[in-house]
C-alpha cells in the first residue's frame, strides 16, 4: 500500500494551541501598561524587560514637576543597558547572519540588535497586537528589509533547521516548557550558533516557589521555573553554557526606583523581597549549540 503524502498546501498548526496559551495571548494583546509605554515613548525603542545597573540619584532631586520624568527616562536607560548586556553576549554576528528574538514583544531588542550588527533579525510573539506594532515600528524606522515580526508560536515557529546564527530570550521562558523550547532552540540554531537567555528563576536550595515569587507568578500569568530546570534543559538539547553571569544584585536598584515611580505597577515589591531573601534570581545564560 503506497503511503499517502501530506499535501504541500496543508493549512499550518494553530498558533495558539492551548487554553494557557490563549490566555497568555489575550493578557498581551490587552496589555497597555505605562511602565511598558511611556519608557518606550522615550526614544521609540519599547522594551517588555527590566533594567541592570545603578540609577543615578539626582533623578529624584531638583524640580518636583519634572522628577516623574526624569524618573520614567532613568528606568528607560537601566532597561536598554539590560538589553546591551544580552547583546554583548551573542558573539560574532555579522550583517549576512540571521538571528531571532524570541518573544520578542514590542521589538525593542530586535531594533538594537539589527542597530548593532546590521543583521536580519526574525521576531516571534504569540500577541498580534506586539507583532502589529512592531512591524510599523520597523516600517518606521525603514528597517522592514531586515527586521520582521511573526505571530508564530516559540516552540514550533516554521523557520528552516539551522538557519540562525542567534537566537535569544529575553525575559519569555517563563511562559512555556524549557526542555520543549531549547529543542526548538537547537533545531534552529547552525552548529556552534549561540542561544542567550537573561531570566528570573527560582532558588532550588530554598526549597520551591517562595510566596513572593508565586505572587510574580499571578501577577504575569506566568509559570517561574528553577534554576536546574534550564541547565537541564539545555543538557538534553545540546545547549551547553558558556556564560552565566548573576544580575540579581545588579537588578535591584532597578527595582527601587521603580517602585517610587507613577508608573510601578504592584508587582515592585514582591520582586523585591524574592531578590534580596534570595530565593529569586535574576541570571543571564549563554550556552553554544553542538
Amino acid at each position: 500500500m503506497t503511503a499517502t503524502m501530506p499535501s504541500q498546501n496543508q493549512a499550518p498548526a494553530p498558533v495558539l494551541r492551548t487554553d494557557y496559551q490563549r490566555s497568555v495571548a489575550d493578557y498581551w494583546n490587552e496589555e497597555q501598561d505605562p511602565v511598558n509605554i511611556r519608557l518606550g515613548e522615550v526614544d521609540g525603542l519599547f522594551h517588555h524587560h527590566y533594567g541592570i545597573g545603578d540609577y543615578d540619584p539626582s533623578v529624584l532631586e531638583g524640580p518636583e514637576e519634572t522628577r516623574e520624568q526624569r524618573i520614567i527616562e532613568e528606568m528607560h536607560r537601566l532597561e536598554t543597558a539590560q538589553a546591551d548586556v544580552l547583546l554583548d553576549h551573542l558573539g560574532n554576528i555579522t550583517p549576512s547572519d540571521r538571528i531571532q528574538d524570541t518573544g520578542s514583544g514590542r521589538g525593542g531588542t530586535s531594533f538594537m540588535a539589527n542597530a548593532r550588527f546590521g543583521c536580519h533579525v526574525d521576531g516571534v510573539s504569540i500577541s498580534q497586537k506586539q507583532v502589529d506594532f512592531a512591524n510599523d515600528q520597523a516600517r518606521e524606522r525603514g528597517v522592514d528589509d531586515k527586521v520582521r515580526f511573526h505571530f508564530r508560536n516559540m516552540l514550533d515557529t516554521g523557520f528552516e533547521t539551522g538557519s540562525m546564527r542567534a537566537v535569544w530570550n529575553n525575559e519569555s521562558t517563563m511562559y512555556v516548557d524549557l526542555f520543549d523550547l531549547f529543542r526548538e532552540h537547537a533545531r534552529l540554531l547552525e552548529y556552534g550558533g549561540r542561544y542567550v537567555t537573561i531570566t528570573g528563576c527560582y532558588n532550588d536550595v530554598t526549597g520551591g516557589r517562595s510566596k513572593a515569587v508565586s505572587q510574580i507568578d499571578e501577577h504575569y500569568t506566568c509559570n517561574i521555573h528553577s534554576r536546574s530546570e534550564y541547565f537541564r534543559a539545555m543538557a538534553a538539547n545540546n545547549l551547553v553554557p558558556i556564560n552565566v553571569v548573576d544580575l540579581t544584585a545588579a537588578t535591584i536598584p532597578y527595582w527601587e526606583l521603580r517602585a517610587r515611580s507613577q508608573v510601578a505597577t504592584g508587582v515592585e515589591d514582591p520582586f523585591l523581597t524574592a531578590y534580596k531573601e534570595g530565593s529569586f534570581h535574576y541570571l543571564l545564560i549563554a550556552a553554544d549549540r553542538v
